[in-house]
């Protein structure tokens, strides 16, 4: 008993161990999936705000800007500006000094035309303007805590990407090209990015709309999301501002932050979970040893006397009392149980053959032998379930007797209800692959599926073949010269809400059907 007893206990340790584990484990995936997602979610919008922001800044100057990036495109190899600059009022004052020497004045009212410099001011005023607002970025960039912002000029046709203002400043050498160190700004920085590479860079400037998701660059600079905005001066498109965040680091931190949680978790859980296998084992356990000891003994014995001990050594009132007294009785009674299985089983039995008869009767159309209407609100009642899952390709044809009531009138019920028959077994003829309905005295419904559904319009011209034919057959009798007409409609997720949308549009194709074959026998 004590080996029992321990393998109960064990598995029940086991189990609780196995639910803690599981527990700490989703529990902190889940801490760290949403802590990222929050995070996510928080940068996105930081990244719009600080675009924005420039945006705006960009949007004011206006003209100039224009200007100015016209000018960067052209001359950015002559531009000579210091790679360690940190303010921009040095710049501006020399532009001022060479406006004065040309004999020209700037305060904020005044406008100059550009195209009229001499090549001097040009310069120094796009060494100017260009200090400032890299510093511009470069500030944006350190008030919002982010790693890169940056200006970008595309050259869609062979998918390069100028860095007109880069956030990642990099030297210029005497000679002209990049270097680890050097006196001068490297300017006119151009990367080849592939559409497949980037498409989200690519989709905001072709569209000239924002995404509302991230560029992922995995590359020498780290793992970083970014985020573009096309910029639009008086309706002309410039090129894209964009801004990057970094992940690693704030990865680690909430990664960090799980594990710690978790290790908290488990410990509590490793109390917990202690303390309540010691109650188990002295609260119920041990009950069930007893009970478990009492079983085996009648199963060898078979003696009914061992119920009373059963119901003596019950105590509390809990359910493995409950069990014990049951057990108990069910000893007392076991063969009066088994007769009354044995017959209740037997009856069942006799049961469930009348309820399947009764329900294949209630589904079946007495006529015909098809399926009946409620057959067919059982199957609608199907296809709403399916269209809500999303995961359905259905189509319905409408098939109705022409001429029903004529057959009725002139040549009796009787007749009318053959030609009902025939035209059933035509239509269950040809639509094999799919459940056909009678919904009503002259009407038909099929549930288009597998191959039919595929070959509705090569079915659809069989059936029409076959009905002229019938319709045409001097020799058979005149009801069973039936005449009918089908019309259909495919279910279309796109538009069709419910099962009803594509059913009118099947019967709306029936009925123009109709029209046409009374037109063409001149009724």
């Amino acid at each position: 008993m004590k080996k029992r007893r321990g393998k109960l206990l064990f598995k029940f340790a086991f189990i609780f161990t196995v639910f803690a584990m599981v527990a700490m484990f989703l529990g902190s995936i889940m801490t760290y999936i949403s802590q990222t997602n929050s995070y996510k979610k928080a940068a996105l919008q930081n990244l719009k705000c600080i675009c924005d922001y420039i945006e705006h800044l960009i949007q004011e100057s206006g003209e100039d800007f224009i200007i100015y990036q016209k000018y960067y495109m052209e001359h950015f190899s002559e531009a000579r500006i210091p790679f360690n600059f940190t303010e921009y009022h040095t710049a501006q004052r020399n532009y001022e000094k060479v406006l004065s020497e040309m004999g020209l004045k700037k305060d904020e009212n005044t406008q100059f035309n550009f195209d009229s410099f001499s090549e001097e001011a040009k310069m120094a005023y796009f060494v100017y303007i260009h200090e400032y607002w890299l510093l511009t970025f470069e500030n944006a960039r350190k008030a919002f805590n982010l790693p890169y912002t940056y200006y970008l000029v595309p050259k869609e046709e062979i998918y390069n990407m100028v860095y007109m203002i880069d956030g990642e400043r990099t030297p210029r050498g005497f000679n002209g090209q990049k270097s680890t160190k050097g006196p001068y700004l490297y300017l006119g920085d151009e990367y080849h990015d592939p559409y497949e590479k980037c498409p989200v860079q690519w989709d905001t400037w072709f569209t000239g709309e924002r995404q509302n998701k991230f560029q992922v660059w995995n590359n020498e600079w780290g793992h970083t999301y970014a985020f573009y905005v096309p910029l639009y001066i008086k309706g002309q498109k410039l090129g894209l501002i964009g801004a990057e965040f970094q992940v690693e680091d704030v990865n680690k931190e909430i990664l960090r932050n799980a594990v710690v949680q978790t290790f908290g978790v488990g410990v509590v859980l490793v109390i917990c979970i202690t303390m309540l296998l010691i109650f188990i084992n002295k609260r119920y356990i041990h009950k069930i040893v007893r009970l478990e000891a009492n079983l085996i003994e009648y199963s060898n014995l078979k003696d009914p006397t061992i119920a009373q001990r059963i119901e003596a050594e019950i105590t509390g009132n809990d359910e493995i009392a409950s069990l014990s007294s049951q057990l108990a009785a069910l000893i007392l009674k076991i063969e009066d149980y088994i007769k009354s299985l044995l017959d209740t089983s037997q009856k069942l039995k006799a049961s469930q053959a009348r309820a399947e008869k009764m329900d294949a009767l209630a589904n079946r159309d007495a006529l015909t032998g098809i399926r009946n209407k409620t057959a067919y609100d059982n199957e609608l009642r199907r296809l709403e379930w399916r269209i809500a899952e999303g995961n359905v390709e259905f189509g319905i044809a409408m098939i109705d007797l022409n001429f029903l009531k004529r057959i009725n009138d002139t040549f009796g019920h009787e007749q009318g209800n053959m030609a009902i028959k025939h035209l059933c077994a035509l239509v269950c003829q040809v639509f094999k692959h799919s459940p056909v309905f009678r919904i009503g005295g002259d009407e038909f419904v099929v549930i288009l599926e597998h191959a039919d559904l595929k070959d509705i319009d090569m079915l659809c011209m069989n059936f029409n073949i076959q009905i002229d034919a019938l319709s045409k057959n001097d020799d058979l009798q005149p009801w069973e010269q039936v005449s009918a007409a089908l019309g259909y409609a495919i279910y279309n997720k796109n538009s069709d809400i419910s099962v009803q949308n594509v059913f009118r549009r099947a019967d709306k194709a029936m009925y123009s059907r109709k029209k046409e074959m009374k037109a063409i026998r001149g009724i």
